[in-house]
């Protein structure tokens, strides 16, 4: 059983590279295992990850992955990603978010080989999106799915799947107990609050109960002690941070230079209406 000690210091499984390099690990399949098992709601007995390798380290990179992608044992296709970074949206309704793992999702499941293939033989395709932050603020459930449906409600198909995951959701099951928590919940509770030590009880509580948990656990301390992974995590956050401040900057800017637009006009004789419009600012 691999408790994490009270005052250790644990790098976060929530962050992307980090959850892909506890994943990956060679010892870790049973828990990847079980892990797929519990979201996708059936017994999985094995798992072949794709892409075995993290790419090459860049902060600067835009295009890497820290994705899971496996094949489970019926062939169907299971990619399990951490998004641990907001993607800036121009709406409320995290279209970009949504648009890119559709994006992610089709562009897997028409990879598979179709030449020979009767279409009546193509695998099931799972996008699984564990997120950092609020997707769906109406929706009270952690845990969305997503298939192919008629207008109403009866399954079409279930050959592509999309579980988006809102890890921000999860203090509503804090306080329930152990005893009483699914698979799922216990791995969504691990991946979020396994670095905190004020949750440090509740998740060596999980870990007691659940033995793929434990494994996981026992490889997170592995990766924790790391002296390059710690300074891959501290360099990847400082750049994000940056990054941020950047954008902020960037629309403090923005919003000062609207604002000195808006008054030149005003001071020409132009109505705040007709000024709003010529600078594009809507009503």
């Amino acid at each position: 059983m691999a408790k994490l000690p009270i005052d250790a210091e644990i790098l976060p499984p929530s962050d992307d590279r980090i959850f892909k390099t506890l994943l990956t690990h060679p010892d870790a399949k049973p828990a990847l295992m079980n892990l797929v098992s519990a979201v996708i709601e059936r017994n999985v007995t094995d798992v072949e990850i794709r892409n075995i390798e993290l790419p090459v380290m860049d902060t600067e990179e835009k295009s890497e992955r820290f994705d899971v992608n496996c094949v489970i044992d019926n062939d169907d296709q299971v990619d399990v990603e951490m998004h641990s970074s907001r993607i800036e949206e121009l709406t409320k309704d995290h279209k970009s978010f949504i648009n890119k793992y559709i994006y992610y999702l089709t562009d897997l499941h028409s990879s598979q080989k179709s030449k020979g293939v009767k279409y009546y033989n193509f695998v099931r395709t799972y996008q699984i999106t564990f997120c950092g932050y609020t997707i769906f603020p109406d929706r009270p459930d952690f845990s969305s799915r997503f298939s192919l449906r008629t207008p109403d409600g009866e399954q079409l198909s279930d050959q592509i799947n999309m579980v988006i995951v809102e890890l921000s959701k999860l203090n509503a099951i804090l306080k329930k107990p152990v005893t009483q928590l699914t698979s799922f919940e216990m791995w969504s509770l691990f991946f979020m609050f396994a670095p905190e030590p004020e949750h440090r009880n509740l998740i060596n509580d999980i870990i007691e109960v659940k033995e793929e948990i434990s494994m996981a656990s026992a490889l997170l301390q592995e990766i924790s002690k790391d002296e390059r992974e710690r300074a891959v995590f501290r360099s990847r956050r400082m750049a994000e941070t940056d990054r941020i401040s950047n954008l902020l900057t960037a629309e403090a800017r923005g919003e000062a230079k609207g604002r000195t637009q808006v008054f030149e006009l005003l001071e020409k004789g132009v109505s705040l209406p007709e000024a709003k419009k010529m600078l594009g600012m809507g009503n």
